[in-house]
């Protein structure tokens, strides 16, 4: 059985606290607080998903999960942040050795990028002219370099895979490369600088491309044999549910005295549905590692039950936030106060598609 730790035991109270105290402080510069940078580099939670040797943290996927889930119970911005360009940096996995090396190197690396196809990359010769506009690129302001989707084009035609759809494959941008549109404008998760970015008529070498596919991975570490669907399904969900631990903790300081029998009985039942969403969750997650890690492959139905069960854990973290939010006063509504903080990061974290979408449609 996997053990499945709580927040607090996985974040050092220091950092707890340091995290918080700027948390306020980020939403207004609407991007995270330099403090709180300065502890993501130290701890080197950008690269969660990197290995050893190549400076990185090299965990497993059930460590990474708990230690993205504590970060978004410590502050929902600085646990998305962490996620998704981390999550980015997987993609080492995938790159050309040179630009790894380019790329990986620097001390305040950080990765962000897009999953939309919104770019065309013109194929000339050995060499690709991009042009293209990217939306929500968690951590934009922080980036050292940027990944995006391009659909390609060779001679004015719009290449296409076997199968009839247009082929899509991934670049990767330098810093000096894009030009950044401040258009993060969300009731939450303002401190993420989710920034837009762009690129026009950009000339960039072959090994600027490479296909998320795990029969074309470059580096053979487990982890790049993992699906890329479940790992940001999991990834994802798991800041739901940070926030969710977190708001049901701020919740019980704030409810009035009247309705107190009444709260209890749904604070309760709420901390239970999500304790056991986690526990299945977790186990899931690690059953799905294991095969990873040990035959390199994953049964389908095991994937299809994590896919599900990611879901359902966010599904759930909203739900509970929701039936506790009614009795926790007008506090809860001021935007200057923490639980505010949380239960608007939650929500707008709810929005991306992977964690929105109905997998039974």
């Amino acid at each position: 059985m996997f053990n499945i730790n709580h927040p607090s035991e996985i974040l050092s109270p220091e950092s707890v606290r340091e995290i918080r105290k700027y948390a306020g402080e980020a939403e207004m510069l609407q991007e995270l607080h330099p403090a709180q940078l300065a502890i993501i580099y130290q701890q080197n939670w950008f690269r969660l998903l990197v290995p050893g040797r190549f400076n990185g943290l090299g965990y497993t996927l059930p460590k990474v999960l708990q230690w993205e889930e504590a970060l978004a119970w410590a502050d929902g911005s600085v646990g998305w942040t962490v996620t998704l360009c981390a999550g980015a940096a997987w993609f080492i996995g995938f790159l050309d050795s040179e630009l790894v090396a380019t790329v990986f190197n620097d001390p305040e690396f950080c990765l962000a990028g897009s999953g939309n196809n919104s770019g065309i990359a013109k194929k000339n010769g050995d060499a690709y002219e991009i042009t293209g506009y990217w939306n929500y690129a968690t951590g934009a302001s922080l980036a050292t370099a940027f990944t995006a989707n391009c659909f390609i084009e060779e001679n004015g035609i719009q290449l296409k895979n076997p199968d009839g759809s247009p082929r899509v494959q991934s670049f990767l941008f330098l810093k000096n490369e894009v030009t950044i549109h401040k258009n993060w404008h969300t009731m939450g998760m303002i401190a993420t600088g989710s920034q837009a970015f762009e690129v026009r008529e950009l000339r960039v070498r072959q090994n600027r491309t490479f296909q998320i596919d795990n029969q074309k991975a470059i580096l053979m570490d487990p982890i790049y044999q993992y699906p890329f669907l479940q790992l940001a399904e999991t990834t994802l969900a798991v800041n739901s549910s940070g926030m969710a631990l977190r708001f049901i903790e701020l919740s019980e300081t704030l409810f009035s005295v009247e309705s107190r029998p009444h709260f209890v009985r749904i604070l309760e039942k709420g901390r239970g549905q999500l304790d056991d969403i986690r526990r299945r969750f977790y186990q899931l997650a690690a059953d799905s590692w294991q095969d990873c890690a040990s035959h390199r492959v994953i049964p389908p139905a095991l994937l299809e039950s994590l896919s599900q069960a990611s879901h359902e854990l966010a599904d759930t973290a909203r739900r509970v936030t929701d039936e506790l939010y009614p009795f926790c006063g007008l506090r809860a509504a001021d935007p200057a106060t923490e639980i505010n903080r949380v239960w608007r990061n939650l929500h707008t974290a709810s929005q991306h598609s992977l964690l929105n979408s109905n997998l039974n449609a």
